[in-house]
């Protein structure tokens, strides 16, 4: 006798015991920022699923169903209100705010009523519309006392796409962007949804506009936010993924939050005064002190910056990884540099929400690294064997995982200089904030006659450089020493950054230097971390520490909290590269 089976068989989870409910998915929740989206529809008379997000449906007759490709939609708002005519009142009202019926027009700003979630009710509110050529794609709602709402399930754009232009100045809201317009400047856009809020860990997924064409007509960007704590984290953002050497930024008048206040307050010549002002971002080269005073301030009031966990409390204590640096990582062959790399580059996505670009030539076919980073983040194999391997939802939930936070780049002709360009395109649209070059000698050096390698190898990594410090990411190059002795009892020393094939400019040049390195006369799993080169006090210290490394899953863990579990013979066996 067949036994029928139940929601709680499927891993659903259920309040009611008839009727619809909406619930967590088992599938793909875990493996969202909220996870506690209730995506999955059960009606549970007929007991059946769907998820509207990864597309899992099923029954408790028939099974699990097939899990279709979800082709990302959006739905088109209906905007028909007259856009050519205001009441009395509103009209007034944005002129009290500086805000001219003649721009109101331009930009078709309307006032109607509409539902508000947050108020359970219809509101009377200012409609904003988002337009992508003569096509409105999403509405902004505002009501007088600040409630925002936009479309359901529309597409998120920037607003004022129309009018970007060769300069673009960004604001943060609708009204700063009619302010800006006021003053004389309409090449000027608002983000949609405002800036972060200084606790938000991963917010990638609102900057998903940088990925509008539009913006490639832009040469330069001024860079116009709030003067507030979530101001500065937009405007850091911003000139990370646009990149500080075509940014200029505006400071507002004294007492002003933003471009609107300075309206209201001042006027538009005041306001335009400011955006003429605009100075450029300091990046490399020669600046005066006076350059760097609203930068100090900011300093001053929020603290100086510090490197982001590795995911190690020990490693925390020698090295922690900060945004605008580079790190050299090297060993010898087999002893894991580039596991070690990949199980910091899980901890990183995991803890901090970071995105990576991975050029790794020798991790190939791409299936196989994804199965070992996948081991990394489920904590057990991906192949079948002795040991229980991850189950298909783990499987399909690290996937997901993988393809949130990694960008892998397999370009036919790698050079320094093509990477570089790239690298820029991918920071501006994904907003990655960790590159992996594994490993150095799969780049293509080709190199100028009578330039020798010394000096090769000093310029490429000034490139490199200079392109971390402008968009704000971490750099990892991994580059193999050169030929060693074996000691007398065949063990190889620990590689130091002048043992790198090429230069010492590798030692000179790198913000932080870490050997990956195993005593093969041991059959132990310990792997030392060698910290050799720390170039800023805040980031940590020059030291040694000890992970133990689980060849199952590639997962590094502190010495006392490893599995006891059987391992293999070392004396011969290399961890995988």
């Amino acid at each position: 006798m067949t036994t029928q089976k139940t929601f709680s068989d499927f891993g659903i989870e259920l309040r009611s015991n008839s009727g619809e409910e909406d619930t967590t998915c088992p599938q793909c929740s875990d493996t969202r920022k909220n996870k506690r989206a209730r995506c999955l529809s059960v009606n549970i008379d007929k007991g059946v699923w769907t998820c509207h997000h990864c597309g899992w449906s099923g029954g408790l007759g028939t099974g699990e169903q097939h899990r279709p490709t979800i082709v990302k939609t959006w739905r088109k708002p209906v905007y028909e209100i007259n856009r050519t005519s205001l009441s009395d009142g509103a009209v007034k009202w944005f002129a009290s705010r500086g805000i001219t019926q003649e721009v109101l027009i331009r930009n078709r700003v309307a006032v109607c009523s509409v539902y508000f979630p947050q108020l359970e009710d219809r509101a009377n509110a200012v409609a904003f519309p988002y337009q992508r050529g003569n096509e409105v794609v999403n509405v902004k709602y505002r009501t007088q006392d600040k409630h925002f709402r936009m479309e359901a399930g529309a597409e998120r754009v920037l607003y004022g796409l129309n009018d970007i232009g060769d300069t673009l100045i960004w604001v943060e809201g609708e009204m700063d962007k009619l302010s800006v317009e006021v003053a004389g400047y309409v090449s000027c856009v608002s983000v949609p949804d405002g800036a972060p809020t200084p606790n938000t860990k991963n917010y990638d997924s609102k900057f998903d506009f940088m990925a509008a064409p539009e913006l490639d007509k832009a040469k330069t960007h001024i860079i116009a936010v709030d003067n507030d704590e979530p101001g500065v984290r937009l405007e850091e953002e911003l000139l990370r993924r646009l990149g500080r050497d075509q940014c200029k930024v505006v400071r507002w008048s004294e007492g002003c939050k933003d471009a609107n206040d300075v309206l209201k307050r001042h006027g538009a010549a005041i306001l335009k005064e400011c955006i003429e002002a605009a100075s450029w971002v300091p990046v490399e080269g020669e600046h005066s002190v006076s350059e760097y005073r609203e930068s100090m301030e900011r300093l001053y009031r929020y603290g100086m910056p510090k490197g982001h966990s590795t995911g190690w409390e020990c490693v925390d204590e020698l090295y922690t990884v900060m945004p605008g640096e580079w790190t050299l990582v090297t060993g010898i062959p087999g002893h894991g540099k580039s596991e070690w790399l990949d199980a910091l580059m899980i901890h990183l996505a995991r803890l901090h929400g970071w995105n990576f670009a991975v050029f790794s030539p020798e991790n190939q076919p791409t299936e196989y690294h994804l199965s070992k980073l996948a081991e990394k983040h489920v904590g057990k194999p991906f192949s079948q064997g002795p040991t229980a391997r991850m189950s298909q939802r783990e499987k399909d939930g690290a996937i997901s995982f993988l393809d949130e936070h990694f960008t892998f780049l397999m370009p036919e002709l790698p050079s320094v200089d093509g990477l570089i360009e790239r690298l820029k395109s991918i920071v501006k649209r994904h907003g990655v904030r960790g590159v992996v070059l594994d490993p150095w000698n799969e780049i293509d050096h080709s190199r100028l006659a009578g330039l020798s390698e010394t000096e090769y190898i000093s310029q490429a990594l000034s490139k490199l450089r200079a392109f971390t410090r402008a968009h704000g990411v971490h750099l990892w190059i991994i580059a193999h020493p050169t030929k060693l002795q074996k000691e007398a009892n065949g063990q190889y020393p620990v590689p130091t950054p002048y043992d790198v094939a090429g230069s010492a400019h590798w030692r000179n040049k790198a913000d932080n230097c870490i050997a990956v390195w195993r005593d093969i006369t041991k059959q132990t799993s310990t792997v030392e971390i060698h910290v050799q080169k720390i170039r800023k006090k805040s980031v940590g210290r020059v030291g040694v520490v000890e992970l133990a490394y689980d060849r199952l899953t590639g997962q590094y863990r502190a010495p006392f909290s490893a599995p006891h579990s059987a391992q293999p013979d070392w004396e011969n066996d290399e961890i995988p590269d």
